[in-house]
């Protein structure tokens, strides 16, 4: 592939070359392996603070659209970019500088929603006055009259509704307090969704606190427009689903949600109004902390094709649930990249960055556009995570799915803190449809601890652990 790449560069080079076009000097824009450099949004190098990312694509009016944001909205002069077919990019003379990784199409009025702004189908922005002061985070649909207003999520935790035609906003609920997170800690939300008859929103507050188990301020939590109900006190970062309401309707509208605990990736899926849950292993570590999500995303990539970023692995996601029952879901590659957003356009994949801050000097950050298959050469899918580091277990008690497939070489960890023996058994279901098999039994003495190997080219869609007593257990999985 690199072959590939690096032909594909020198053709670029020679076609923009003056000499093959008999001219002193070309315009063409510069590109190497699919980054543009003038495409960089900047912050100023001197006496900045903050962060340069960009928040959000959207394709639309024949552009496409780019949000940036700064952290706690310290800064100016970035905002709303608009990027050509000639592939020019200039800030937008309506843009607002702030925090901002908001993006919707609110089909019955024809707008695009993006950070603060509102864009009509021949390109022309307006700005909504009452919220582009605060951090926002996502935008969503309205329960009620969906085709008059919308729902506009903080990092804050403040939720707005807005008004399509006169962009008036009004604050209905302030969820650190409705949804009682700790006055210690520090509210970071970031997803929301609208589907099935409730909005569904996530925090994703983590520190060591939450590592420990000695609070818990993450929450995903949902509200069918009478009461708000938490779902899980654990830190949560996307949620996501059909964005055009006539085409989700034909597949149930499923609705999913990412986060986290300190031992796994945790995957919740809203499908015919109940809620599964599903584990993942993490890619890295790296990302164990509210602020270093920026910003996990689950996208609509291609017609009927999803991706989902979560802790360092790319993943294919079908949209399809059938019995009510998440398969097929595939890891493609295992990275440290930081991608806010991503979306196609023009037939280029196109990913968004948050890729430096003031820490290494000037803030800075920009876009990467290819092929959507070059995902799978940026590094191979591996990484660990698993039911139960430390749990107290009840007897009889089966983990949640953890998922098997798709990783080359898997290793099982056991280790319990009870006096006795104690007893696992390993079941896997390799349908993914539910039907479970007993795999392996192992007895764990006390103070002891086993590994398992699993046999090269062994694979089912899920995984999970049973265990036979009472006790204080870790199950670990390690991909490689």
């Amino acid at each position: 592939m690199r072959h590939a790449t690096e032909g594909f560069l020198l053709v670029f080079l020679l076609l923009s070359s003056p000499f093959l076009h008999g001219q002193e000097e070309s315009n063409a824009p510069i590109q190497i392996d699919g980054v543009f450099p003038h495409m960089t949004v900047m912050a100023d190098g001197v006496g900045s603070n903050s962060e340069t990312g960009i928040g959000a694509l959207i394709p639309w009016a024949n552009r496409l659209w780019a949000i940036a944001y700064v952290a706690h909205i310290r800064g100016d002069g970035i905002g709303l970019y608009e990027i050509n077919d000639d592939m020019t990019m200039k800030l937008h003379p309506a843009s607002v500088t702030g925090t901002y990784a908001n993006r919707m199409v609110h089909w019955e009025s024809e707008h695009a929603f993006i950070g603060p702004h509102v864009i009509d189908a021949e390109g022309n922005v307006r700005t909504v006055q009452g919220i582009k002061d605060h951090r926002l985070t996502a935008t969503m649909r309205h329960l009620v009259d969906p085709a008059k207003w919308v729902y506009y999520l903080t990092m804050e935790g403040l939720l707005f509704e807005v008004n399509v035609e006169t962009l008036e906003a009004k604050q209905l609920f302030d969820l650190v307090s409705e949804l009682k997170i700790p006055e210690d800690a520090h509210p970071h939300f970031k997803g929301a969704h609208t589907a099935q008859g409730r909005v569904v929103v996530a925090n994703n507050t983590y520190e060591e606190p939450e590592h420990i188990g000695t609070r818990q301020a993450g929450r995903l939590a949902e509200w069918d427009g009478n009461e708000w109900r938490i779902l899980e006190y654990n830190p949560f970062v996307e949620v996501s689903g059909k964005q055009n309401p006539r085409v989700g309707a034909k597949y149930g509208n499923t609705l999913f949600a990412t986060g986290w605990t300190r031992s796994s990736v945790v995957l919740r899926v809203l499908h015919g109004g109940k809620w599964t849950r599903y584990l993942l292993p993490k890619g890295s570590h790296a990302f164990d902390h509210s602020w270093n999500t920026e910003w996990m995303r689950i996208r609509e990539a291609q017609t009927e094709r999803y991706l989902m970023d979560i802790h360092g692995i790319f993943y294919e996601l079908p949209t399809l649930v059938y019995e009510g029952r998440v398969w097929g879901i595939r890891p493609i590659s295992t990275h440290l990249r930081i991608v806010p957003d991503f979306c196609f356009w023009r037939g280029l994949f196109v990913m968004a960055g948050d890729q430096t801050d003031n820490a290494v000097g000037q803030p800075q950050s920009g876009l990467w556009f290819g092929n959507i298959d070059d995902l799978w050469n940026m590094g191979k899918p591996k990484g660990w995570g698993g039911p139960w580091w430390k749990s107290q277990v009840k007897a009889g008690s089966s983990s949640d799915p953890f998922l098997m497939t798709g990783f080359d070489k898997k290793v099982l960890h056991l280790t319990h803190e009870s006096s006795g023996t104690v007893e696992f058994e390993v079941e896997v279901d390799f349908l993914g449809d539910g039907t479970w098999r007993t795999y392996q039994r192992f007895k764990v003495p006390s103070g002891g601890y086993i590994h398992h190997e699993f046999p090269d080219g062994f694979s089912a869609h899920w995984v999970r652990v049973k265990v036979y007593s009472n006790a204080i257990v870790t199950a670990y999985f390690v991909y490689t």
